[in-house]
């Protein structure tokens, strides 16, 4: 699909919808393969294959108690009035094993996650005896298998633990290392080339002064892609040089190259006729408030986004867009990592059909509100919203009192 490449100065011809872009995004991105990694160095990553345990957890009988194992149906009638006397031939600890066998009226004293010796079935809780030298005076009874984990009882040998696809938690991961996983293959991390672009622009650090202003796109998508799975590889900070920027699209080793500014219909908007020379542009312009000067193009068949300078427009298009293929590529769900709530508007939202909006907003008793100053330049705007409202492309806005959807900041 060809679109005009050279629009400076003259306005977007047309701008594609919302819903055409993510079904070019998914045609675009495939699953990234796998790598090796660590157990230790799995969490948040995503299963390539599934997990199958190669042993049982455990993988021996063992006490779920401090107290002593013996024989359960020897302690059957004891109580404080008559306690049943046992003969203490031995202690075991975890990590150790007792050597002899339980006889009759024997008992060995074991603390939790010992394994339980030869010849018991039962574990008679401390708080239930009584100790007297080498004796032991049960003053309860214990069921056979009472306080005994079982072989097996946790995980059997065999069972498939987690599918492919799983996004790992902490509890998967040490899931998985209870089995004896030493490595395992997880789906490789997307890697991201962010180019900042922009002669006004200084770097993350430095002092705003005289015409220029620090760059806060760099930060803010850092931080996002790293949310989202991703890497991000370089962060460029380049001039509004066409050679510059065309020489750092070709250096790039990135899965996706992010740039920003210079995307729109400047005279010095050189991102888009770039792409288009190096590969292909298949969006300039889309259907949404703010961030509708975003793009996409693939150079090499590598996904290649372009983004509006403007800080809050910068990060609607990635949450949108960006994030999408990310999750894509990463191997996860391409659902927002967003929470939602379904509240009541204090305040009307005006839209146009035929445009989704992306609407800031301040939650107050449990209302929404739409925020007085929240252009596409006003990046604090995002820090004094709780949450922002999407206005479909069919909808002309929101009633007061009426119950929309929040998706919340906070997460």
């Amino acid at each position: 699909m060809a679109v005009n490449t050279d629009v400076r100065m003259k306005g977007f011809q047309e701008r594609m919808s919302v819903e055409k872009f993510f079904s070019l995004i998914d045609q675009s991105c495939a699953l990234n393969p796998a790598e090796v990694v660590s157990v230790t160095q799995c969490y948040d990553r995503v299963l390539a294959k599934e997990v199958t345990a190669a042993s049982n957890v455990p993988n021996f009988d063992r006490s779920a108690m401090d107290g002593y194992a013996l024989k359960g149906e020897e302690t059957f009638g004891a109580d404080s009035y008559n306690p049943i006397t046992f003969k203490v031939i031995g202690r075991v600890t975890p990590g150790c094993l007792f050597e002899g066998k339980i006889g009759a009226g024997e008992a060995v004293e074991i603390m939790t996650g010992a394994p339980l010796p030869a010849g018991a079935d039962a574990v008679l809780m401390a708080e239930y005896t009584e100790r007297i030298g080498d004796q032991m005076q049960a003053l309860d009874g214990v069921t056979p298998g009472k306080h005994v984990g079982k072989l097996g009882e946790d995980i059997k040998k065999g069972e498939i633990l987690f599918e492919a696809g799983r996004r790992v938690r902490p509890q998967d991961a040490a899931v998985i290392a209870s089995v004896g996983v030493n490595t395992l293959p997880v789906v490789r991390r997307p890697t991201v080339d962010l180019l900042i672009t922009g002669d006004e622009l200084l770097k993350p650090g430095e002092m705003p002064q005289g015409v220029h202003i620090v760059d806060s796109n760099s930060v803010i998508l850092r931080n996002c892609v790293a949310r989202d799975g991703g890497l991000v590889l370089n962060i460029r900070h380049l001039p509004d040089q066409r050679q510059v920027i065309r020489q750092a699209l070709m250096d790039s080793q990135a899965d996706v190259i992010c740039i920003t500014g210079g995307t729109a219909v400047g005279t010095d908007d050189y991102a888009p006729i770039l792409v288009d020379e190096l590969g292909e542009l298949l969006v300039h312009g889309i259907s949404m408030r703010p961030a509708s000067p975003t793009g996409f193009g693939l150079i090499k068949k590598k996904p290649v986004f372009l983004m509006p300078g403007n800080p809050v427009s910068c990060l609607s298009a990635y949450d949108f867009f960006v994030a999408r293929a990310l999750r894509i590529l990463g191997g996860r769900k391409t659902a927002w990592n967003y929470r939602r709530e379904k509240l009541e508007l204090a305040t009307k939202i005006s839209s146009q059909t035929g445009r989704v909006d992306y609407v800031r907003v301040k939650i107050k008793e449990n209302r929404a509100s739409l925020l007085a100053t929240s252009g596409a330049s006003i990046l604090s705007s995002t820090t004094r919203a709780d949450g922002f409202i999407i206005v479909p492309e069919e909808s002309e806005g929101h009633a007061e009192g009426e119950l929309v959807d929040i998706w919340l900041y906070d997460q």
